[in-house]
């Protein structure tokens, strides 16, 4: 027993949960390289599960995972932990079911047992990954729902997916092993009869719930102030980072580059879970405008000096030819010398632009420290130093200590700040 009564396993039975789930998705892992190998050695390698467009769903697995066995372990009591647990073993078990209902009814059909039982499965769990990712969204960053207001249609939600997850999984009709092989069960000539209503019905039921955390996200954020709004802010760059990725990829599927396109969708699945993971856990939570001006300050400066480079090149190629040695050497020196003037003169146009905290911050201190030159009362001293700090640093308590040396008999100055 704890000093408080509470049972000592009660401590650590959550992270042990926890941990078993997230071993239990590796162990999921370990049956792809077999499963790959059967698609191989049957002449259908396309149909694999080690392929580049089957690269996103498996990392997306690996990174939900990873992200909620931490969040489970050490929030246990915040649900998004355990979602994205539940979605990396959900999204694992749709690989594995994808590649062992295709062999066991389309490439050998009756080599597998219970094949087309575990095709009935493999609609479903697609669609619970939508659902899930809708209830992320929907209790992100709070572990709860933003207002009172959204209990009543979370319980609709839910219980109605429920249902519908169970009917897809029962329901009578229809099913061609070719379609589900080679485009899914999000095909509507997958299924037939009341097996494809159902597909259809919970396919719609889990874009609504994405829909609907969404909207969540935008409530919250309109009511949000502090830590949570900035929680709320790594949320916000990662859905916005993951719709132009998922945009990129329908481009690239749209112009025949497929193994581009998997490639691409990568990125489509890591930024929400780690940013959520972020968010929650508060790790470097203020650091986004740093990161936002840098990632534009490093961006254009690679624009810059790619272009500075080939025009000097270019230039220098007409005059000593394109084969001379000293082309090379003179437009390298060219941008090893307008490296450091032009990084930081960009980034002094981005962080007035996108970073205005650091650079009004940057421009008080520098101001600060021409008039404390000038500066010889050390009341004023004092509370312009005061002043700098909330100004700067922006603490919810500032403090200022007046101690005296005991050898020369000068006060020392001692700043204490505290945020919340």
């Amino acid at each position: 027993m704890t000093s408080g009564g509470r049972p000592g396993w009660a401590r650590w039975w959550p992270a042990g949960l926890a941990w078993a789930l997230f071993a239990l998705v590796l162990l999921e892992f370990a049956t792809y390289p077999w499963l790959d190998r059967l698609m191989r050695q049957a002449g259908r390698p396309d149909l694999g599960l080690l392929i580049p467009f089957s690269v996103a769903p498996t990392l997306a697995a690996l990174v939900a995972s990873t992200v909620g066995v931490v969040l489970a372990s050490r929030r246990p009591r915040h649900p998004v932990g355990w979602l994205l647990l539940t979605l990396g073993f959900v999204i694992v078990t749709s690989g594995a079911a994808a590649a062992y209902a295709s062999y066991g009814l389309f490439v050998r059909p009756g080599a597998l047992p219970a094949a087309d039982v575990v095709a009935r499965i493999y609609g479903p769990l697609i669609e619970a990954v939508f659902a899930i990712l809708g209830f992320i969204v929907l209790l992100t960053p709070t572990g709860s729902l933003p207002t009172r207001r959204w209990r009543w249609w979370a319980w609709v939600f839910a219980s109605t997916m429920a249902v519908l997850l169970v009917a897809a999984t029962i329901a009578p009709g229809s099913m061609d092993p070719h379609m589900l092989a080679e485009k899914g069960p999000q095909d509507p000539r997958t299924f037939g009869g009341a097996l494809l209503v159902a597909n259809l019905a919970a396919q719609a039921v889990g874009i609504l719930i994405i829909l609907a955390g969404a909207g969540s996200l935008v409530t919250r954020f309109r009511h949000a102030r502090g830590v949570e709004r900035q929680q709320l802010r790594w949320v916000g760059l990662a859905a916005a980072l993951t719709g132009v990725a998922m945009l990129a990829v329908a481009v690239l599927i749209a112009v025949g580059n497929v193994p581009l396109a998997g490639w691409a969708s990568v990125l489509c699945t890591t930024f929400l879970p780690l940013a959520t993971g972020a968010a929650i856990l508060r790790y470097r939570l203020y650091d986004l405008d740093r990161i936002i001006s840098r990632t534009l300050a490093y961006g254009l400066l690679t624009l810059l000096l790619g272009s500075g480079y080939a025009g000097v090149v270019l230039g220098l190629g007409q005059l000593l030819g394109r084969n001379s040695p000293l082309v090379v050497a003179g437009a390298t020196l060219a941008v090893a010398a307008v490296f450091q003037p032009a990084r930081h003169r960009i980034q002094a146009v981005v962080d007035r632009r996108f970073n205005r905290r650091r650079h009004d911050a940057a421009q008080t201190i520098q101001g600060f420290s021409a008039r404390l030159r000038e500066q010889v009362d050390l009341d004023t001293m004092t509370a312009e130093l005061l002043a700098v700090v909330e100004e700067t640093m922006q603490p919810t308590q500032a403090s200022l200590w007046l101690r005296v040396q005991p050898s020369s008999g000068t006060p020392e100055a001692i700043v204490a700040g505290q945020r919340t």
